[in-house]
């Protein structure tokens, strides 16, 4: 039972620090600090990856309606699409080749060099730092951003290059632990004039294949093998992360209707400033 509880807490923290840009890597570290799962090394390293597929699935269920491309047929009529378009949505379709450009800097250099970045830079300093420097580029972009009108304001209007620079944003997460994915794209997106809710809404969905490409991946390198005790933690952590994830995406759309990104800001630095303090100054 404490062995499921400390799961229940995994999943929670994942669920949470997923989708607010504040990064899930510098969470999971701390808690990993104070409240260590009875399991291999190779486990745990699998399992905070792979649960993020409850997060997913959050996206998924929340969001299905504006990511499921196909369409039943409609009778032909004026005005009604013709060929393939009456069983795929256009919209839609297009909205995943954008995704699928997206995610090529981090499919092609993140994967190849993965596990070289992990062994570089997965240390708590390089994750402080990177808590920091982006909890800055924070405050900055919305100070000088404060009063203007952003220029993308749906994803239909992001153009092919405006998706392509937001992934190579989100590479610097994939080569820098601590940056936060979500951080990295939503601010990348920011810098490119594109509209808080859009920024927020295109990272979600660009999540997706990121997250079930990484988790798949640390699934078939460390097998299907599983102790019952090893099967009932990944079954908590990815139910606790699809619940936690629910809410806290419904919550962060409803907060940037009205207000910036600056509180996440600073609440990476002063989480920076604790990491560094603990593991770099008391131990």
């Amino acid at each position: 039972m404490v062995e499921l509880f400390k799961a229940f807490l995994f999943g929670i923290v994942e669920g949470i620090t997923e989708w607010l840009p504040i990064s899930s890597t510098g969470h999971m570290i701390l808690l990993d600090e104070f409240v260590k799962l009875d399991v291999s090394k190779d486990f745990y390293s699998m399992f905070e990856v792979v649960i993020q597929l409850g997060a997913i699935m959050a996206v998924v269920v929340i969001y299905w309606h504006r990511i499921w491309p196909f369409r039943l047929a409609k009778a032909n009529g004026i005005g009604a699409p013709q060929g393939l378009w009456r069983f795929i949505d256009k919209e839609t379709f297009i909205m995943w080749v954008k995704i699928f450009i997206a995610c090529l800097p981090a499919g092609i250099i993140g994967v190849k060099f993965n596990d070289t970045f992990e062994k570089l830079f997965y240390n708590p300093v390089c994750v402080a730092l990177a808590l920091i420097i982006f909890g800055v580029a924070f405050i900055w972009i919305e100070t000088i951003h404060k009063g203007s009108r952003p220029k993308i304001n749906s994803i239909a209007e992001l153009s092919y290059y405006t998706v392509l620079m937001i992934g190579f944003f989100q590479l610097i997460a994939a080569v820098f632990p601590g940056t936060s994915r979500s951080g990295a794209t939503i601010l990348g997106a920011l810098l490119l004039g594109v509209s808080r809710t859009v920024a927020a809404e295109f990272t979600f969905f660009l999540a997706i294949p990121v997250m079930f490409g990484a988790a798949v991946f640390k699934l078939a390198k460390f097998g299907l093998v599983f102790s019952s005790m090893e099967m009932w933690i990944m079954v908590v952590g990815l139910i606790t992360a699809f619940v936690s994830s629910i809410v806290v995406i419904k919550f962060l759309m409803q907060y940037i209707k009205k207000h910036d990104f600056k509180i996440f800001g600073w609440y990476r630095i002063i989480l920076g400033i604790l990491v560094l303090a603990y593991f770099w100054l008391l131990k």
